[in-house]
């Protein structure tokens, strides 16, 4: 471990309820991506946040470069070198890209801004990444992925000693993917330390050194990331195996149209979009970021304000012009942000859940407590929510349990149609599972569902149909028996 940049000994970290590491050891090597692999809730965010200076540890000691060190706060660390690269976005929408970048450093010249410095620096960071934007562009106005490649431009504008990566590739799309592993290649020849957090295996196994593996707060081993293999890292993270689930194997779905969408247009996002959705079926959206898929089903769901198209539920016009429109016409929507529009982070679990059901459950003027709890527990127990207590804070909940708690509000409102953008975003194996067990159970009692991933293998493992979308239009119609890796990308890809 002479090459070790970063040593934690004897970590232990509690939060109220919650003992979320015990006794951690564990080095990271400069020159090398260093994986951390873990469930939900092994620990991960935690200790990251406690070597960027987030948190502080209970007990135990940081050494950095071989020396003692207890920062002050995350500014510290990241002016010694550590630069972060956090899984839910932190860039600030009315600043430009420019200002996201240079955020608290800004280039001055006395009192007055360098903005013409700071862009062109910024435009040579964008150029890096193959990112096609303006460094004046607002950030509000930028799709997801976009967002994270802001954050990845800023992490390594620090020229920083150690980047820490917590699943940077969950919004983006397979070319934003390969030109961030580029750029992880040029730092790995720079001698820098990157600490890599992801849930995809695949990406792990291309780019991986090490795999420092924790389960429940512990550290269970570090192994070799060429040397091993997915299903030893499954076992060692969950501890057995993991039966992978085929959502879309051997169903048969029927004739019946419940969703009709005509030509569906957006802004510039999505034009002129039509397609059927079947009673029983799980139909997947593919196309690469900036297709428009995460914009239709705003638009379909009246989230956002759509410019023409028809919708007919079960063969009648549904005139959704908001969101309380098309909750009430049965259509729910589980958001790719969860954090920023799926949950209130600050409510408890039956708060959340309780959300869309308050008509539902009004007692003489007030919501039935007593239902809610009832409601709540009965889901808690039947997706396996992990909850210290019904009145646990969202916010202190693993991603895979928030993800639960918000197909639950959608569930409880008895929804029979359920759009899903990015279900298993950011979401370890074993929960992703659960949450496939959850689509299909939806599916075989009646409901119908429309899914949105970046993740080819789950479009091709869970759809029955899969919708093909390039630059804002429907390109094809694919059956799960012609359907291939290779197919949708040569249809998704600009010609």
């Amino acid at each position: 471990m002479n090459n070790a940049v970063i040593r934690m000994e004897h970590i232990s970290k509690s939060f109220p309820g919650v003992k979320a590491l015990e006794d951690i050891t564990v080095s990271f090597e400069k020159g090398k991506v260093n994986v951390l692999l873990g469930e939900n809730g092994a620990g991960k965010s935690t200790l990251i946040k406690i070597l960027a200076g987030i948190y502080t540890c209970d007990e135990g000691n940081l050494f950095y470069q071989g020396e003692q060190r207890v920062w002050r706060d995350a500014s510290d660390a990241l002016v010694n070198g550590i630069s972060v690269i956090h899984q839910e976005l932190s860039v600030i929408n009315d600043l430009t890209v420019a200002e996201n970048i240079y955020l608290g450093r800004e280039k001055r010249r006395g009192v007055l801004l360098e903005k013409r410095e700071m862009e062109r620096d910024a435009q040579l960071l964008l150029d890096r990444l193959q990112l096609n934007i303006s460094p004046r562009t607002r950030v509000k106005n930028l799709s997801s992925a976009e967002k994270q490649m802001v954050e990845i431009a800023r992490a390594i504008s620090y020229d920083a000693e150690v980047v820490v990566m917590d699943e940077p590739t969950s919004s983006l799309a397979i070319a934003e993917t390969e030109v961030l592993f580029r750029v992880i290649g040029e730092l790995k020849r720079k001698g820098v330390c990157i600490i890599y957090i992801s849930h995809r295996m695949s990406e792990i196994k291309q780019i991986g050194d090490t795999i420092t593996i924790l389960k429940d707060g512990r550290l269970v081993d570090v192994i070799s990331a060429r040397d091993t293999d997915e299903d030893e890292w499954i076992r060692l993270m969950v501890g057995r195996d993991i039966h992978r689930l085929d959502g879309g194997t051997g169903r048969r779905i029927g004739s019946e149209i419940v969703l009709s969408v005509k030509n569906i247009s957006n802004a510039d996002s999505c034009k002129n979009v039509s397609f059927d959705l079947r009673k029983g079926e799980i139909l997947g959206i593919s196309g690469l970021v900036g297709a428009g898929r995460t914009e239709l089903l705003r638009a379909i769901f009246g989230a956002d304000r759509r410019q023409s198209g028809t919708i007919l539920i079960h063969g009648k016009e549904a005139r959704i012009s908001c969101t309380a429109a098309a909750i009430e016409a049965g259509i729910a929507l589980v958001p790719e942000d969860r954090r920023g529009q799926g949950i209130l982070l600050a409510k408890n679990v039956v708060d959340n859940i309780a959300l869309p059901n308050l008509k539902k459950w009004l007692k003489n003027g007030l919501v039935d407590d007593s239902r809610a709890r009832e409601v709540t527990r009965a889901y808690i127990e039947k997706l396996s929510i992990k909850a210290s207590s019904l009145r646990t804070a969202t916010k202190f909940m693993s991603g895979g349990n928030q993800q639960k708690v918000v197909l639950s509000k959608w569930l409880a409102a008895n929804c029979s149609i359920l759009f899903m953008d990015e279900p298993t975003r950011g979401i370890d194996v074993n929960a992703k599972n659960e949450i496939y067990a959850l689509m299909l159970d939806f599916v075989e009692n009646g409901g119908s569902i429309v899914m949105v991933s970046s993740e080819l293998p789950e479009i091709l493992g869970v759809s029955d149909r899969i919708l093909v979308m390039r630059a804002g239009e429907a390109v094809a119609m694919l059956n799960k028996q012609e359907a291939s890796e290779e197919k949708i990308i040569s249809l998704a890809s600009i010609k």
